[in-house]
């Protein structure tokens, strides 16, 4: 499977331009998903089960989004709807009777309003479990997001995670994924910053160990005026780990002082252990800058 192709093609010398996987083996029967732990803290965050097929921008690859939205054993819609702080958590957990999980969660925060939303995965032993994920944000105007993803799963597991924002005018959204998980673990990660004044931040914390491979394809396009993203990747790899960064900021006609700014470090704690790291640049914008 050729996944996460970068959104501009380079050398295929740099072997980056999208990762390849093996031995990975899509179940063919989805099974319900019934471990899962909702809490939230507002009577004014509704949570259900209607959420709309979707249609991505980039995500990890086509045949997956199509599982997601044909097969999905797991839907949310949260609906915040509150002007005060709150915390909402989801907890998936792998075991015996849960092994493979196809959510579609569909977050809408309403105007003016705040919110946090914590999604942790995580296995209650080392059995191969798959995950194949979908997160969709619409922060409306004036909101205040943020959402922490924690995938804590054994590394015997797949972990494929497709993530997609648009952040309407003066929307503050900011992520915070620690990715600790999977032997595979595939991440897409793009915003959409159309408002003015609309603002991203995204920090990752990785930890390789072992065989662990992870591909990291992290894209932000800026049309609103004013807008701006900020991203933040720290994490070490030890034995024969290896990890992929690739960070696209595209800074889109109409962005006028927009600004951009991303930042990757990467610990090496072997002789085997290797990293890749691709950030890119783009621009169709005059007027904007790039933060050092």
């Amino acid at each position: 499977m050729k996944l996460n192709k970068t959104p501009v093609r380079t050398s295929r010398n740099f072997n980056i331009n999208n990762i390849k996987v093996e031995d990975v083996k899509i179940p063919e029967v989805i099974e319900e998903f019934n471990n899962v732990n909702i809490i939230k803290e507002s009577n004014n965050i509704e949570i259900t089960s209607n959420v709309s097929d979707c249609n991505l921008t980039y995500g990890i690859e086509n045949s997956l989004t199509d599982i997601v939205n044909e097969k999905s054993n797991c839907k949310f819609k949260i609906i915040v709807d509150d002007k005060k702080e709150n915390e909402n958590r989801i907890e998936f957990t792998f075991d015996d009777e849960n092994k493979a999980l196809f959510e579609n969660v569909e977050i809408v925060v309403e105007e003016n309003c705040k919110t946090t939303v914590i999604l942790k995965y995580e296995s209650e032993n080392n059995d191969k479990y798959f995950h194949n994920g979908i997160i969709r944000l619409f922060a409306k105007e004036n909101s205040k997001v943020n959402i922490i993803i924690i995938n804590l799963l054994n590394i015997e597991s797949n972990n494929f995670i497709a993530i997609e924002n648009e952040l309407q005018k003066n929307a503050k959204v900011n992520y915070t994924i620690v990715d600790f998980g999977g032997k595979n673990s595939i991440t897409n990660y793009y915003s959409n910053l159309i408002g003015e004044n609309s603002d991203n931040n995204l920090h990752t914390i990785y930890l390789g160990k072992e065989n662990q491979l992870f591909d990291l394809n992290y894209i932000g396009e800026l049309r609103g005026e004013k807008s701006n993203i900020d991203i933040e990747v720290q994490g070490a790899l030890k034995d024969i780990a290896k990890k992929h960064f690739k960070g696209t900021i595209d800074f889109k006609k109409g962005c006028k002082k927009a600004t951009g700014n991303e930042n990757e470090a990467c610990m090496l704690l072997s002789d085997t252990a290797k990293s890749l790291a691709l950030p890119m640049l783009l621009c169709s914008e005059e007027d904007v800058e790039r933060k050092p």
